[in-house]
């Protein structure tokens, strides 16, 4: 039989094996995983896995899933709560583009794989190349799987105070990653506004802008502009 580049042999990044993600897996009594087939590999992985279930009511069924694997990430969001700001980006994203987006360019925080960083060193790291920003403490915020009906990636969320004199370079990506990504210090009400008329679309960025609301630095400053909404509301 031919060797099969990335499970046989090296593919083009040196991996071998990648067949065989899964294959161990054994906590969970009603999965057995019967076979784990590549289907591509790229810079990230798909996979087709084949595995029996035991449903609620005792019986077993045999289920195939596709998974794609691209690695776990991190997504930080950089706040100046005494000028009441926070630092986004944006960038054209082609998948959203292809998907009834209008113009591909999201606005989003600032995120990356871990590449094989712990999630603190990959957050710091995105935030200089993306934000040209040097980030102090950081608070985590949580942890999410994004899309897990077919996506493995769990991204750990931070947020962390900056302020002026922290934004040491101008930012903007890595040119040889085919990154142009443009650096945006937006009034958190303003940003908070750009989520309900659907100017920011992206869900991990919606999420941390929330939790900014609810249980993060602008808590207060959240609370105190719904009083006013409502106290501004006809009858």
């Amino acid at each position: 039989m031919t060797p099969l580049p990335g499970t046989d042999t090296p593919d083009h990044r040196g991996r071998t094996g990648l067949d065989r993600a899964g294959r161990d897996l054994d906590r969970n009594p009603d999965v057995v995983v019967r076979d784990v087939e590549l289907t591509s590999q790229g810079w990230h992985v798909l996979r087709r896995t084949t595995f029996d279930y035991r449903r609620r009511d005792g019986r077993w069924t045999t289920q195939q899933r596709e998974t794609y694997d691209r690695g776990n990430g991190a997504v930080v969001l950089p706040y100046d709560a005494e000028r009441g700001r926070v630092l986004l980006t944006r960038q054209f994203r082609y998948p959203a583009y292809v998907n009834d987006h209008p113009d591909g360019m999201l606005i989003e925080a600032a995120a990356g794989l871990l590449d094989g960083d712990d999630p603190l060193a990959a957050v710091r790291r995105e935030s200089a190349e993306e934000l040209g920003v040097a980030l102090g403490p950081l608070t985590h915020v949580l942890d999410a799987y994004m899309s897990p009906g077919s996506v493995t990636e769990r991204l750990h969320f931070y947020a962390g105070p900056y302020t002026p004199a922290d934004r040491t370079a101008e930012g903007g990506g890595l040119e040889d990653d085919g990154e142009d990504i443009e650096v945006l210090e937006v009034p958190f009400t303003e940003a908070l506004a750009m989520v309900r008329d659907g100017r920011i679309t992206d869900g991990k960025t919606i999420m941390l802008l929330q939790w900014a609301a609810l249980d993060g630095p602008f808590a207060g400053a959240a609370l105190g502009l719904g009083r006013a909404r409502r106290s501004a509301t006809p009858g």
